[in-house]
C-alpha cells in the first residue's frame, strides 16, 4: 500500500499546479482553455481560424476596438432530468477570450466572420497599400 503522500499527490499537483500557478485558466470555479488558433497571410487578407468544436455561430461574441480584435464566447450545457432524483449534477461552463492587435495596414470596416465544421473563420482584408506587388522590369531609355 502506497503512503497516504503518494495517493493524494495528483491531486496537490492539480491544485498547485493549476489555480495557484496558472489563474488565467480558471474562471467561477472551472477550468477555462484557449481554442487552438491559425493565422493565414496571403496578398489580400489575413484569416485567422478557431478551432470550436461543439459551438455554434450563435454562441460567439466578435468586436473591434481601435485596432484590437476580441473574439470570445460563453457556453452553459446542462442536463437536467426531471424525473431522476439528482444526487451529482455537474454543470459544463465553458468560456474563452482570444485577442489579436491588428496592423493598421487592415481595412478594418470590411472584416467578415463565418463559422463552418466547428472552425469559425475572421477575414480580414489589406489595404490596397499593404498588398504586395507584382515585380516589373523597367525600362531604360
Amino acid at each position: 500500500m502506497l503512503p497516504r503522500i503518494y495517493t493524494s499527490f495528483p491531486r496537490i499537483w492539480d491544485d498547485m499546479f493549476t489555480k495557484e500557478f496558472m489563474p488565467e485558466f480558471y474562471k467561477n470555479g472551472s477550468f477555462r482553455s484557449l481554442p487552438a488558433v491559425n493565422i493565414i497571410e496571403n496578398n489580400d487578407e489575413y484569416i485567422i481560424e478557431v478551432a470550436t468544436p461543439g459551438l455554434t455561430r450563435k454562441d460567439f461574441n466578435i468586436s473591434l476596438e481601435n485596432n484590437s480584435l476580441t473574439i470570445s464566447s460563453e457556453k452553459e450545457d446542462k442536463i437536467e432530468d426531471q424525473h431522476e432524483k439528482v444526487v451529482r449534477r455537474e454543470f459544463q461552463y465553458n468560456s474563452f477570450c482570444r485577442s489579436f492587435t491588428l496592423p493598421e495596414t487592415v481595412e478594418s470596416d470590411k472584416i467578415k466572420a463565418r463559422h463552418s465544421d466547428g472552425i469559425l473563420y475572421v477575414t480580414i482584408p489589406k489595404k490596397e497599400t499593404a498588398k504586395i506587388k507584382p515585380s516589373r522590369q523597367i525600362q531604360i531609355s
